[in-house]
């Protein structure tokens, strides 16, 4: 018999007596979570043992008893990563009386991160949690409980997944409804900006704080009122002294980007320094594709419609960094995509700097993206187009054949 199949046969047991013996139930409970943190398998494995009733037995027999309920409830994360199917409608209102009535930061802690997991891939659970009260409910948490890193990061995490388009069971998701619901029902934004000052030295929190910022920016006005807030100037404040970071100047280069998308906030960004630093970061994290992804992306974003952006980013040697970019990420589809993007926007409305892109060579670069990848073969022919380069620009079908028999 496996190990964990036993131990759950032993709580199953134990939950049967009136007063269960407390070592040999935190025993089962240790060898469960343990087996459940290997891997995929071990967690189905248990799940398909009736490891989800047994453990929410326990969570109701020892609500009040803390000590014993967080050893349950790291369990019960173990248990539901990965497998938010498990989750039903008396699952969801135990973990939100929970939320609600935690009398311990760890049991806090533990209820927000089992919260966030069930969201994760799954979008029925996320919109029953919001049905639920979960977005004020979350937000209030975060403002009350934002001397404590751990927890603040934890609720940025779980109102992220809130935002996730990610179950592809879904026709329709509503990633974009549940941010805006965020930013419009609660104070979320103002919060979350007055944290981000709190923590302006605790890389960690900053690099949340960013990441769920992006995700809430999903429309023109919420870009300004980031900015509004201070939001832009606490961002660029966290690149220059967190530049080493590499967490936090992905998430923050990635803040500047989405908000980028407000022709008022995108002029602002370039003007306090924002080109600068995205090319810094850029060259300093030139073997990190994920900050040469969202670098190239946001240098898309400034330079779009903008001849006085592209002019900031020429001036500042963007060409040249975006060109290394490609050659040191020259296996990232991702990157050269983005990349390609950036040189078509630096020249889409203006054709000056088009010499200056050809002789550092980047016709024979975007050419190896395109027959590299198809993942970056409609940017690399969009960017060869503009810059004048020879392109094969088929069109798979004009529409026109045989005409089709009717009986």
């Amino acid at each position: 018999m496996h190990k964990v199949v036993e131990a759950l046969e032993k709580l199953a047991t134990l939950m049967q007596e009136d007063d269960p013996d407390k070592e040999q139930l935190l025993q089962q409970l240790a060898i469960v979570q343990a087996e459940c943190e290997v891997d995929i398998a071990h967690r189905v494995l248990a799940s398909s043992n009736k490891a989800y009733s047994i453990l929410f037995q326990a969570t109701e027999k020892y609500l009040k008893n803390d000590d014993m309920l967080e050893n349950i409830l790291k369990t019960f994360a173990a248990l539901i990563n990965g497998q938010p199917d498990l989750l039903d409608y008396p699952g969801i209102k135990l973990f939100m009386d929970l939320l609600k009535e935690a009398r311990s930061s760890r049991i806090l802690f533990l209820s927000i991160k089992i919260i966030a997991l069930c969201c994760v891939m799954h979008e029925d659970n996320r919109q029953w949690f919001v049905n639920s009260g979960l977005i004020p409910l979350m937000v209030n948490t975060l403002d009350k409980n934002r001397s404590d890193p751990e927890i603040v990061k934890e609720a940025c995490f779980s109102l992220r997944a809130l935002t996730f388009d990610d179950d592809i069971r879904a026709q329709f998701g509503k990633s974009h409804d549940h941010a805006k619901m965020i930013v419009t029902e609660t104070d979320a934004l103002k919060i979350l900006m007055n944290i981000c000052q709190d923590y302006s030295s605790n890389k960690g929190v900053l690099t949340e704080i960013f990441s769920t910022l992006a995700k809430l920016a999903v429309r023109n006005e919420f870009c300004q009122e980031i900015m509004d807030l201070g939001g832009m100037s606490l961002i660029v404040n966290a690149l220059h002294s967190c530049m080493e970071h590499q967490g936090v100047t992905k998430q923050g280069i990635g803040v500047l980007k989405t908000i980028g998308g407000n022709d008022n906030v995108r002029d602002a960004i370039v003007d306090n320094g924002g080109v600068e630093l995205i090319l810094t970061a850029m060259s300093k994290h030139a073997n990190n594709p994920g900050v040469c992804e969202i670098g190239c992306s946001a240098l898309a974003t400034l330079a779009l419609r903008s001849n006085k952006n592209c002019a900031k980013i020429v001036e500042n040697m963007g060409i040249q960094v975006i060109i290394q970019t490609m050659k040191i990420q020259k296996d990232s589809p991702k990157v050269q995509a983005k990349a390609c993007m950036a040189l078509r926007n630096l020249v889409s409305r203006t054709k000056d700097y088009i010499p200056l892109i050809l002789e550092q060579g980047a016709e024979d670069l975007i050419n190896q993206a395109k027959n590299s990848d198809e993942k970056c073969h409609d940017e690399a022919k969009a960017a060869l187009r503009d810059l004048g380069c020879k392109v094969d620009l088929k069109t798979p079908w004009m529409g026109t054949g045989i005409a089709l028999k009717v009986d």
